[in-house]
């Protein structure tokens, strides 16, 4: 499989979910019985960023209902406004301590332009996750996740995705739930289009539980 193009947009998705598809029978299935997954696809920046740190180790939903909250007490959703908030304010929306101060660092470092989240795009996958992973709070899943969805990168796959190794588990039929170690070897055959196959093991995640993944934000 050759890719054509380092951004995941509609017509390369496409041809990312045939490719995986011809090439992984388990995967075929997954398109047979579910269809075609969502390209789940988030903006790029600041706001962002915080709603997949406030997803850190917690459900979708609780995660949803505190970035809407955010999402109402600041308009726009920049670093500057950000920081206006009070600890006891983010602790009301829903941040934990060390969220709050995850993203009150996050904030900082871009409102006094230290660094830009843009810059991100002009660099590979692992130059983008190292510099997403100096930050406190922001480890790899993090990093992976917004590379993922913001950045569209076609070749991410998010060992420490505990959905994924469910996913992965069911649809591979194995009889125990992979390691990350086990992920990343598995991985290797759907390169270069592992964010595709990791959509579709969301996919078939998601629909296997009567939920409906195209209302879903990865």
């Amino acid at each position: 499989m050759r890719l054509a193009q380092t951004i995941l947009n509609e017509n390369v998705f496409a041809e990312g979910v045939r490719a995986l598809a011809d090439h992984d029978s388990h995967l075929a299935e997954v398109v047979q019985k579910y269809g075609h997954p969502p390209l789940w696809v988030r903006e790029p920046g600041f706001p962002t960023l915080v709603y997949i740190i406030l997803e850190q180790q917690v459900s979708l939903a609780s995660a949803k209902a505190a970035f809407d909250r955010l999402n109402a007490a600041v308009r726009p959703l920049t670093p500057r406004r950000f920081l206006k908030l009070t600890d006891p304010n983010l602790l009301r929306i829903g941040f934990s301590r060390q969220k709050t101060l995850y993203t009150r660092l996050l904030a900082e470092s871009l409102s006094r332009r230290h660094f830009d989240l843009r810059y991100l795009q002009e660099l590979h996958d692992d130059a983008a996750r190292k510099m997403l992973t100096a930050f406190k709070g922001i480890g790899n899943w993090t990093a992976d996740i917004y590379l993922l969805s913001a950045l569209r990168r076609p070749d991410i796959w998010p060992v420490g995705d505990l959905a994924l190794a469910a996913a992965v588990q069911e649809v591979k039929h194995l009889r125990h739930r992979p390691s990350p170690e086990r992920l990343e070897k598995l991985s290797q055959s759907w390169r270069p289009y592992r964010a595709v196959a990791a959509r579709l093991f969301w996919h078939a995640y998601l629909s296997k539980r009567g939920q409906n993944s195209a209302t879903i934000s990865l």
